[in-house]
């Protein structure tokens, strides 16, 4: 049941998150930091394709985590243990993802903004994940 209910967290989590970055760039914020092109472009070039693996990510991978670490992390508050994963989940791309996309550790080569940006994203889909997961 735990696991399933991560699951349903993570994949609402990854809507809200999707329909923040689809905000930001019809808002023309930091248009090269498009995590979907990113994810496409290691996969053949496909949007659909950039696009099941950020679900994939954020429903079974963020979603199937939080239900199995959530004890082991720190509050008592769901919200909080969901923005803790976030911020490990950020860190994990800053210093692998970017770097084997060519961003660079942290996004440097994007600017700090990059950096600043996805972290607030992960901070929020970190909030959702914990809230929706508790209910």
């Amino acid at each position: 049941m735990d696991i399933l209910r991560g699951l349903i967290a993570g994949f609402i989590g990854t809507v809200v998150l999707s329909l923040l970055m689809i905000m930001k760039a019809k808002m023309g914020f930091m248009p090269e930091l498009d995590v979907i092109a990113m994810l496409a472009s290691k996969m053949g070039g496909s949007a659909v394709m950039g696009w099941l693996a950020h679900f994939m990510i954020g429903t079974v991978g963020y979603g199937l985590a939080f239900s199995l670490i959530n004890p082991l992390l720190p509050s008592n508050s769901f919200v909080v243990k969901g923005i803790i994963l976030g911020v490990i989940g950020w860190l994990a791309m800053m210093l692998v993802v970017m770097t084997m996309m060519g961003a660079g550790v942290f996004a440097m080569n994007m600017g700090m903004m990059a950096a600043v940006m996805t972290l607030i994203l992960h901070i929020i889909f970190g909030a959702v994940l914990g809230f929706v997961y508790s209910r």
